[in-house]
């Protein structure tokens, strides 16, 4: 059992090629199936996370693949819709440098103090959800306009950024002790 949770994030990462596959498959209601391909990725991230906390089965393989399963799918998510032109490029090279500064970041924390990443936190969680809903809302409703989707997907980084930002003030204050 305590191997539970790594095993649904190597299932979440093995999902980013298939959501790929789907999301561009010429199939109807292709972007319905990756919306549930996603959903099931996202759903998994919480279940992996609560399921470590409950069996007390976190680790420091965990600790890597969870992180890694959630940024190869947001990023995945982000080039797809960039890709069908319903976001614009800049959107995906902003979370990408995002997603390095957090890596970053641990690293040089790891390094230095020893230090494990710092556990989510609200804002993170609420990024996540926003995002989860901004994405679903993009591939669901192509027909939004290209100015509201680039309002839509701003709104979701800036959340974005916040979170960063205050796993920046508690890495300083964890790098002070």
């Amino acid at each position: 059992m305590r191997s539970l949770p790594n095993a649904i994030s190597v299932f979440r990462i093995c999902l980013v090629p298939v959501f790929i596959v789907v999301y561009f498959s010429d199939e109807r209601d292709t972007k319905l199936y990756a919306v549930l391909v996603f959903a099931i990725a996202s759903f998994s991230d919480f279940l992996d996370g609560f399921l470590a906390r409950k069996l007390k089965a976190t680790s420091n393989l965990g600790k890597f693949l969870d992180p890694l399963g959630d940024k190869l799918m947001t990023i995945s998510a982000m080039a797809c819709i960039t890709i069908d032109g319903l976001i614009p490029v800049w959107a995906v090279l902003v979370a990408v440098v995002k997603e390095i500064l957090m890596a970053t970041g641990g690293l040089i924390l790891y390094k230095k103090s020893g230090a494990q990443m710092p556990p989510p936190n609200l804002i993170g969680k609420t990024s996540t959800v926003v995002f989860f809903i901004v994405f679903a809302a993009l591939m669901l409703f192509p027909a939004i306009p290209r100015g509201g989707a680039t309002a839509l997907i701003s709104f979701s980084i800036a959340l974005m950024f916040t979170a960063l930002a205050s796993y920046i003030k508690t890495y300083i204050s964890v790098m002070k002790k």
